[in-house]
Formats: C-alpha cells, structure tokens, sequence
C-alpha cells in the first residue's frame, strides 16, 4: 500500500530547476492524494516559474520517481511560490546573469508587427529611450538578426567588450544595447540557419552582463518566423505592444502578430499607430497620407488599447551628437513616446502589484 510518506521520499531530494535546492528543502510539496485501487497518485507541487521548460523536465522527474514505487498514473499541478515563500531564496540567489532563469527577471517587452516598413524599430529605440528619461532601467535587444538596424538609428559607432565570460552591452542614450549588428563586419549579411540564430538569442539572455534593468525590449523580426517563435517559447511572460500603420492592409496583416502573441499566451497591452498623418508646417493642414483607422480597429480586434498614434515627422538631427532615428524629449514626436512609454510603464505595473 503506498502511502504519504513514500511519494515524499520518492520526489523530496528532486532538485528544483531554479532555486537549486531539493523539493523537501524547499517546501515545495503542498498536497499529495493517493488512490490505491487504481494505483494513482495526485502531487500539487510549488515552483519558482510556472510554464517554463525547466518545470516539463521536473514533471518529467517526479513522473518517473512516481512510477518507479509502483504509480500506474501520476498527476501534477504546478503552483507558484508566493514572493514571501521566495523571499530567502531570492536573497541567497547567486546572480549569474541569466535573465532566462532568474528569480528577478525584468520586464521583458516585444516590439512586433505584421510587416516591415511599420516603423517598428523606431518605435522600440524611441519607446526604450522614454522609458529611460522616466527614470527607468532600460535593456534593449535588436532581435531582429537579418534586418538589423537599432545601433545605426541610435548613433551607436562603439561595439560591445568583454569582461571574463561575459559580453558588455553598449550604453547609449540611457538605454543598455545588444544587437547582430555588433557581431557582423562591414554591414554583410546573416546568412544563418534557425538554429544558429537561436543560439544567438540565447546568449543574449544568457551571456550579456545586463546588471538591474526595470524593462528588457525586445525589436523583433516583422512577421511570423521562427525568431519570433523562439522568443514567444524563450519568454512565457514577455508582454507585446503591436505597430501598425493607419492602413487597412498594415493593420489586417498585424493582426496575426498580435494572434501568435495571444496563442501563446504573451499578452498585448496595446497597439501604436505610426504614421498616422502628415500636419503642413505652413497651413496646419492634416493628410491622411495611408488612410484611417486601422490602429484603433486593430486595437479593437487584439481587446487592447491604443496607445498612441505618431505623425509623420523627422527628427532634429544633433551633428555632435548623432542618432538619426531619436527624437529629443522636446520634439513633437519625443512628447508623444513619454506619453505612450508612461501607459507602458503604468500598464506593466499595475499588472506587477495587482
């Protein structure tokens, strides 16, 4: 007859993934039902992360201990620690700089639309720089690996050092960078299959020295692709915001961004309409320059928010200080990204202390 007892010593010295201390040390197992006549056995256990891969390889283990006293069937349910059960692991944690498996991840964001040409990359440097002036700590990956282009809008002339094993994003703007472009000479192309540009992403997570960050943004690919994918499974957490132009066919196409990030259960906060119209200097005029309304439809459609919508304009260049895609806290534009970063920042922590 199995009894309590048994599944505590079959699972209790398995290690969990994150904190690295065994399920008995931890405290982890909260409920154990046993039913003898059909040999099953239900364990409710608690984990740093729930919906990780780290936690399918546990359930694996647990599995596995579970059948071998004698289980015809086991069920799992995972729960996650309460932060004041995670309180003394979290002080005693080493910091390894793997934001992939920390207990104090930042927010991570995805930049994403449909197709190219949205403005997307603008939108990610200009969006983490007005995150930066409120005060935040700000990471940002150019994740988009075979269109790369946030170091040359940003000015960037510097390449990432190394320090041990670790790579030293540069800083720029108050905002901490990594991107393809670094590690390419002479602008050539990516010529990589998924698999490398996987590894790539990992290490970006992984092997860069980020230090405390308040948000991770992340520029992604347009579209689909498997980088995207690699993200959406790298980052069970990560939040979206969608880009899109005012034209029907822009927004149509974005939706399915905005789809695969509900599918695989990132959430959307909102959507940024870029291009929205083109204002005369002389007469004040507007132009609907790619049409109306397809930011707040695909909005509609995503049940999100529009978060802003940005004019067609061009920034004031700095010759002494060049970054040819950033518009000054002071410019038109500059005041619309604090504004849209302070909904960001609002809707991310709302979500945090809710």
């Amino acid at each position: 007859m199995l009894t309590e007892q048994q599944v505590k010593d079959a699972v209790g010295e398995i290690v969990d993934p994150f904190l690295n201390r065994s399920l008995n040390e931890t405290d982890a197992i909260k409920e154990i039902s046993i039913k003898e006549e059909k040999k099953h056995i239900s364990v409710k256990v608690a984990v740093a992360k729930t919906g990780t891969s780290e936690q399918l390889s546990l359930q694996s283990t647990i599995v596995e201990k579970l059948k071998e006293i004698g289980a015809a069937t086991v069920g799992i349910r995972f729960i996650e620690f309460t932060p004041e059960e995670l309180a003394p692991f979290r002080a005693e944690q080493k910091n390894d700089g793997n934001l992939l498996t920390s207990l104090n991840p930042p927010q991570f964001i995805a930049v994403a639309s449909g197709k190219g040409g949205v403005g997307k990359s603008t939108v990610s440097v200009n969006l983490a720089i007005s995150l930066a002036r409120l005060g935040k700590k700000v990471g940002l990956i150019d994740a988009d690996i075979y269109g790369f282009s946030v170091p040359d809008m940003m000015g960037i002339t510097q390449r990432p050092t190394v320090q041990g094993e670790r790579i030293i994003p540069v800083e720029r703007l108050g905002v901490k960078v990594i991107s393809m472009g670094f590690f390419v000479e002479d602008n050539s192309p990516v010529i990589w299959r998924g698999p490398m540009l996987g590894k790539m992403l990992t290490s970006f997570f992984t092997e860069v020295e980020w230090g405390e960050l308040d948000y991770l943004l992340l520029d992604l690919p347009p579209g689909t692709g498997d980088i995207a994918l690699d993200i959406h499974s790298m980052l069970p957490s990560c939040k979206e915001v969608i880009i899109t132009t005012p034209h029907p066919t822009a927004a149509f196409v974005a939706a399915r961004a905005g789809a695969m990030a509900l599918k695989t259960d990132h959430e959307v906060i909102g959507v940024v309409e870029n291009m929205s119209f083109f204002e005369s200097k002389l007469t004040g005029e507007k132009e609907y320059v790619f049409g109306k309304g397809g930011g707040q439809k695909l909005a509609e459609e995503l049940q999100t928010k529009l978060l802003g919508q940005l004019p067609l304009s061009q920034p004031d260049w700095n010759e002494e200080d060049f970054a040819p895609s950033v518009y000054d806290k002071s410019h038109r534009l500059g005041k619309v990204y604090k504004e849209i970063a302070q909904k960001v920042a609002d809707i991310c922590e709302q979500n945090v202390y809710n």
